[in-house]
């Protein structure tokens, strides 16, 4: 009884806190997604399931949840084969390691570190449509037409994937690399006796034994997919153009509530984008799961 008295007594304060600042605003977002709230009024006028209607009849709604399934797919993708591939070659399991690879890390390692605006703040350098950004002014130098990474419909949402990708390869790398250091040396000779080669090796020993690793390094990038709003916010012309080009529901949230007064509508995309993440979780976490590998 002593015993559980003083984990309780451990237990009491963060789980306290962790019901104020995170359980109760979840609950607080529920309520007044079925109201017609504007932020400044003390009382709440009960509308039902109003606002939820009038989200799946909104295109901008629609728009952004294509724009999340373009990121669900290509981010976590493009991120998790590249991290993957410097990884192993960082790592290089069957043959000799690459000289300084400490510090490669460390490089790959670099924007993880950087603040999202600092990150959106560069990339709006590098995207600038004239002479001077930098890539443009290469294609100028080059003579060829600069191209409007931020402006064009068609680019606009890759160029911010790109964005996304570059910033978040490096942790996966650490944590890539970790995972493959800690597979057995013996499992890559008997490999190597038996003739198979480094795509062999790669495909069928150091991807089974990794994936439980690749697994959560999935699900963590998709919850970053349905985000994406400094980005996109700093990024993109008009937070989320060009015509909507790039919006994802944190910036239809952030604009209804801050830029309309629309706190019961923003509410009830909240509520959505909180279920979409928590299924796209659990769905995952199913469709991946494999037979533990123990070696």
């Amino acid at each position: 009884m002593r015993r559980h008295g003083f984990v309780a007594g451990f237990l009491l304060l963060p789980v306290a806190v962790y019901l104020v600042f995170v359980i109760s605003p979840y609950v607080q977002a529920f309520q007044i997604a079925l109201t017609d709230w504007r932020g400044v009024s003390s009382g709440l006028n009960f509308v039902g399931l109003d606002n939820f209607r009038r989200m799946f009849g909104n295109d901008s709604f629609w728009q952004a949840i294509r724009n999340h399934a373009v990121l669900l797919v290509a981010m976590p993708l493009a991120t998790i084969a590249l991290a993957l591939a410097f990884a192993y070659l960082l790592n290089a399991p069957q043959g000799r390691p690459v000289r300084g690879a400490g510090f490669y890390r460390v490089v790959f390692f670099l924007p993880q570190v950087l603040a999202v605006a600092v990150v959106g703040v560069l990339f709006k350098a590098v995207y600038r449509p004239d002479a001077s950004g930098v890539i443009n002014g290469a294609l100028i130098q080059l003579g060829i037409e600069p191209v409007g990474w931020l402006t064009d419909q068609t680019l606009a949402l890759w160029s911010i994937i790109a964005v996304m990708v570059w910033q978040g390869v490096g942790f996966y790398v650490v944590l890539f690399s970790a995972g493959m250091a800690a597979i057995p040396k013996d499992v890559y000779e008997a490999a190597a006796l038996d003739g198979a080669g480094r795509l062999t090796t790669f495909f069928r020993i150091t991807l089974p034994l990794l994936w439980e690793t690749v697994q959560v390094g999935w699900i963590y990038l998709g919850i970053a997919a349905f985000d994406g709003f400094a980005l996109v916010n700093v990024l993109s012309v008009e937070q989320g153009g060009p015509d909507g080009a790039t919006t994802v529901l944190a910036t239809e949230i952030y604009k209804n509530a801050f830029g309309y007064s629309r706190f019961g509508y923003a509410s009830a995309l909240g509520v959505a984008l909180f279920f979409l993440t928590l299924t796209f979780a659990a769905v995952t976490m199913r469709v991946t799961r494999r037979e533990r590998i123990v070696y």
